[in-house]
C-alpha cells in the first residue's frame, strides 16, 4: 500500500498535547504506524557524556501515531490524502483542494 504521509511532508497534529501545531516529518516508521515530527511530542532524554557530545538533559522528538497527523494543504488547512493516476504515474493529492502533492 502506498504511504499517505512521507518524510518531508508538513503536517498538523489533530489530537494530543500538541494539538494544532505544525511540523515537518523527519522519519516514518510504517511497521509501528508512527512518525517523528520536528518540534512535536518533545520529551527530555538523559544522555551520558561522550567524547563527541556534552550529555545531560536533551530534548528529543518522540514518535507520534500517524492517525493523529494530517497533511497541510496549500491553504494551510488539514486535509486528507487521496491517490489518482496522472498519465502512467500514481500521485498523491489533497482532498480539499484537489492539487497534487
Amino acid at each position: 500500500m502506498a504511504a499517505k504521509l512521507k518524510r518531508g511532508d508538513t503536517v498538523i497534529v489533530l489530537t494530543g498535547k500538541d494539538k494544532g501545531k505544525k511540523g515537518e516529518i523527519e522519519r516514518v516508521m510504517p511497521k509501528d504506524n508512527k512518525a517523528v515530527v520536528s518540534g512535536i511530542n518533545i520529551a527530555i532524554r538523559h544522555t551520558k557524556q561522550s567524547q563527541q557530545t556534552q550529555g545531560g538533559r536533551l530534548p528529543q522528538a518522540m514518535p507520534i501515531d500517524l492517525s493523529n497527523l494530517a497533511l497541510v494543504d496549500g491553504n494551510g488547512k488539514a486535509t486528507r490524502v487521496g491517490f489518482r493516476m496522472e498519465g502512467d504515474k500514481k500521485v498523491r493529492f489533497a482532498k480539499t483542494t484537489g492539487e497534487a502533492i
